[in-house]
């Protein structure tokens, strides 16, 4: 068990815990049981998108590194409304386009963004992208997000804008473009005039950073004209978001949401 994560999980919380109720990532015995297991996570989170009406048409996509083959990824079938995807409908490409493991058709604009993000970086296993409301309406802006709140901290210094839009993703050099955008310490790209993408070390993370960072442009955009808007100095935006951009904690913001939606739509195991 990590020291340091439940050094933290200590320091979040007020109370007793055993070794049980600790919040923290799960291991696995296998690389199989640690497959099935982000495969769930995975069409949990395109549940929670359909959710929060993150979906649009055929645009938007997530995706996780597969553990056993790690140059191939899991990702969701074009044309399947996110609400109805099960387990069962993920399908697995490698970085040359290749479908290893099921049997749909792959967004092209999906494989030629994650493909080179997954290949380019290994530290990433997740990307998370979507075409949101308010994600979309910032991004017309081309700039970065602004400390304004506790929760927009966690982006402080750690997102960037690409500001490259030529139209729809089908070149590998776009892909390329957007990977390379992506440093060793960014969670989130601003696409411009395009959407938002998130990633992380796993599934949990990417998502949960993708509804905070939605949540974020929604607040900038609330308080864009007001006269008054109090921006949160460096010095704190970066001591607060060494608490909640910590992996434990960016991670456990997914828990609450894959309990709700494993409530109201267990379906998706199957």
């Amino acid at each position: 068990m990590d020291e340091q994560m439940i050094a933290q999980l200590k320091q979040g919380a007020i109370g007793e815990m055993s070794a049980d109720s600790m919040l923290l990532p799960p291991t696995f015995e296998s690389l199989e049981s640690e497959r099935d297991y982000i495969k769930q996570r995975l069409a949990a989170a395109f549940r929670l998108f359909a959710l929060y009406q993150f979906d649009d048409g055929l645009a938007g996509h997530i995706t996780v590194r597969d553990p056993i083959e790690k140059e191939t990824f899991w990702v969701n079938p074009v044309g399947i409304h996110f609400s109805r995807i099960k387990v069962s409908d993920l399908v697995r490409l490698n970085h040359e386009g290749q479908l290893v493991e099921g049997k749909a058709l792959v967004n092209t604009a999906a494989f030629m963004i994650h493909s080179r993000i997954h290949a380019k970086h290994q530290h990433i296993n997740a990307v998370a992208h979507a075409h949101t409301k308010f994600g979309k309406a910032w991004s017309t802006q081309g700039r970065l997000l602004d400390p304004i709140t506790q929760d927009a901290c966690v982006f402080f210094e750690s997102h960037d804008v690409f500001s490259q839009f030529d139209g729809v993703v089908h070149q590998q050099s776009e892909g390329d473009a957007i990977a390379d955008r992506i440093g060793e310490n960014n969670i989130a790209l601003i696409l411009q005039n395009h959407g938002l993408l998130t990633v992380g070390i796993d599934v949990d993370s990417a998502v949960s950073l993708f509804v905070q960072l939605e949540d974020a442009c929604e607040n900038q955009l609330l308080v864009s004209g007001l006269p008054n808007t109090q921006i949160i100095p460096a010095e704190i935006a970066r001591k607060t978001r060494s608490f909640i951009g910590s992996r434990l904690v960016v991670w456990g913001n997914f828990q609450p949401l894959y309990q709700n939606i494993e409530a109201l739509q267990p379906d998706f195991k199957t």
